[in-house]
């Protein structure tokens, strides 16, 4: 059965194109060209149904990912029931699986079977855990345990998964040259790292990534080819590691395409305001267009408790320069585990910055909400206010109006609107 990207080299448009471009500026037949010239991304596993597809990409909406799961600190279906919940309220487009503790499989197939947006996870954390459950050094990992969780885990549904195929012997020694403050802040990055050296060996997702590709192929699953060594801090930002993982994910991603895989890549990470826009521009040419799965970025360090706030100053910065996914951070980043209302105020911040990203590339039809917005306050029309919001359950919450419901509280007979209308 042909995989999304082969049926677009095709010219097939499929049920799932039609369905994913319900509310986008361009048409299934221009869908199915972005997809085929590896410019747009469609998650979506043979094995996995749900109703509210996606596609990820250049003349799309920008796009808003909710991280959820379990640690081994924290571990509770019914707060990552809320969490699903709250990220689903929040208008997110897709959710990663990011468990690290308890009946892992179990979570999965929770969210697999509950969420009605896409699904992705990193299947490193599956096997790990599991590693560590029967206290196992990471180090012993087998290349065959490795693939065959990878397997097991596309087997269910998930519809993309993060790989760190770009931490390799040459990364590595890239990174060794430099002096980081923070060397390796990514998870699956320092797990593959520590394999590595332990083992004298090169990174199996690299070495073995035409079984890779074999495993994404079968079950329709995109790669979202991760970012080991993002920046995490940003004193660290675009330097040479970042540099040298990207050109290696841009020829793993032309490599992917050849073999009909979907394929999007990740980016930084912590990165200064001046820096967003060419980090964005560097991706887009070393990757030949693809898709850019962005985390935050943040562009300063110091705000914990308020990374939602930072990640949405540099997401929409990012968005405007042409990234397409926008992977949320709460405000319990680098500080615990997100709960309900954490994943709430994440998605939240994520979704303001995909729209002024997408008001920044001049999407067609994106400016129209303001406009309505906009006509709504000059009539003092409250009841069209609250129906135009981004968030209308708050603004409803919030709204204070005068008895002659010609102003609001802020400045009652005074307000400027309707002195000016009275003019």
């Amino acid at each position: 059965m042909a995989t999304q990207l082969e049926m677009a080299k095709a010219g097939i448009i499929t049920e799932e194109m039609k369905k994913a471009v319900e509310g986008e500026p361009v048409s299934a037949e221009e869908l199915r060209e972005l997809i085929a010239a590896g410019f747009a991304v469609l998650p979506k596993n043979r094995n996995h149904s749900f109703p509210t597809i996606r596609a990820i990409g250049k003349n799309l909406k920008t796009k808003v990912n909710a991280n959820i799961g379990t640690s081994g600190e924290c571990c509770s279906v019914e707060l990552e029931k809320e969490k699903l919940d709250a990220a689903v309220r929040g208008g997110t487009d897709s959710i990663m699986d990011l468990s690290t503790g308890g009946e892992l499989s179990s979570f999965r197939n929770f969210f697999l079977e509950n969420s009605p947006v896409i699904v992705g996870a990193v299947p490193i954390y599956g096997v790990a855990t599991r590693m560590i459950a029967r206290n196992e050094a990471l180090d012993r990992m087998s290349v065959d345990e490795l693939l065959r969780g990878i397997e097991q885990q596309c087997s269910e549904g998930l519809d993309y998964i993060t790989v760190h195929c770009g931490v390799t012997l040459a990364s590595v020694k890239k990174l060794e040259d430099y002096e980081r403050i923070m060397p390796c802040v990514s998870r699956g990055g320092s797990i593959h790292m520590n394999w590595m050296r332990k083992n004298k060996k090169e990174n199996p997702l690299y070495e073995y990534y035409d079984n890779l590709l074999d495993i994404a192929y079968k079950y329709d699953v995109t790669l979202s080819l991760g970012d080991g060594f993002r920046p995490g801090a940003i004193l660290d930002a675009t330097d040479g590691p970042q540099i040298e993982e990207l050109m290696i994910l841009g020829e793993l991603a032309k490599k992917a395409r050849n073999r009909n895989v979907q394929v999007m890549i990740e980016g930084p990470g912590h990165v200064p305001l001046n820096q967003i826009t060419s980090n964005v521009m560097l991706q887009k040419r070393l990757c030949d267009g693809a898709p850019f799965y962005i985390l935050g970025p943040l562009p300063t360090d110091i705000a914990a408790g308020y990374d939602h706030i930072t990640a949405a100053i540099g997401g929409a910065i990012a968005g405007a320069a042409g990234a397409d996914y926008l992977c949320y951070v709460t405000p319990a980043e680098h500080l615990g585990l997100p709960n309900a209302d954490d994943v709430y105020q994440g998605v939240m911040a994520g979704r303001i910055a995909a729209h002024i990203a997408d008001l920044g590339k001049g999407l067609p039809g994106a400016i129209e909400k303001d406009r309505r917005m906009s006509v709504a306050r000059k009539n003092l029309d409250w009841d069209a206010m609250v129906r135009e919001a981004l968030d209308p359950a708050l603004v409803k919450q919030r709204l204070q109006i005068t008895e002659d419901r010609e102003g609001c509280s802020m400045c009652g007979k005074l307000c400027a609107v309707k002195i000016s209308r009275a003019i």
